[in-house]
């Protein structure tokens, strides 16, 4: 039976089976930031790619204090022989573990089937190190995941947990406010007179505010990588064959 999960709810209690043995969630990832991504199956092109970019990037997960945790309906033994695979053929080692799930069991639960289907969509779902649920993005089967947007999500959640602030469409290079974040509106008369005072404002709920250098920096680097074709260090990519015997 799937749960009713909301952005704000507590992320739910389980024991799944990975690749790097059991893992108690959310528990085992307490004072962490914890992404945790479903894919449709193992062996399938789309899945592939985006394993190899999660990989690519696992250090900047790492620097945000964040781990990440796969999913999919296949067996921990079909997981072991994917991940070799990868490994094989493009030189690139999958660090992270991935939950072994082929009764559906934790999928079910996590709403992650789409409409009649049997195999997971590409959802996110991003916990931060109190057990809270913090975003849910859905993906259809058929498009593969930008891994630098989830950083950068990651990073603005980030940002607005420090400073109480949210932050505006493409953030840090909005194209009206720029790198800056937006003060939370005023909720009462005296607050709005202060606002203004206060911060540089459109009007009393349109104010903004600057966070740190190093935040935008950092949130930037995403935006960049993202619209560029990355030089991955050490990827190893084969030529299709174009007659391939089977």
């Amino acid at each position: 039976m799937s749960l009713q999960l909301q952005i704000g709810s507590k992320f739910p209690e389980m024991v799944v089976l990975t690749t790097h043995g059991p893992k108690k969630l959310p528990d085992d990832y307490k004072g962490k930031w914890l992404v945790l991504f479903s894919h449709p199956a193992d062996f399938t092109p789309v899945c592939t790619t985006e394993f190899i970019g999660f990989a690519v990037r696992y250090e900047d997960f790492k620097k945000l204090n964040a781990e990440l945790l796969g999913l999919s309906v296949d067996s921990t033994y079909s997981h072991i022989k994917w991940v070799e695979w990868i490994k094989e053929k493009f030189g690139v080692s999958i660090p992270f573990p991935i939950i072994a799930d082929p009764t559906g069991e934790v999928a079910k639960k996590l709403n992650m089937f789409p409409l009649g289907g049997t195999h997971t969509v590409r959802a996110v779902f991003i916990v931060d190190p109190d057990g809270i649920i913090r975003a849910i993005l859905y993906y259809p089967q058929e498009v593969g995941r930008n891994i630098d947007e989830i950083l950068r999500l990651l990073k603005a959640l980030q940002v607005n947990s420090k400073y109480g602030v949210a932050l505006p469409a493409n953030w840090p290079n909005n194209g009206i406010i720029g790198e800056k974040a937006i003060v939370p509106p005023a909720s009462t008369i005296d607050q709005a007179k202060e606002r203004v005072q206060k911060y540089t404002c459109f009007d009393w709920w349109f104010c903004v505010t600057e966070v740190s250098k190093e935040d935008v920096e950092e949130a930037r680097k995403y935006l960049q990588r993202a619209a560029t074709i990355p030089q991955v260090a050490g990827l190893k990519v084969p030529q299709p064959v174009k007659k391939l015997e089977i």
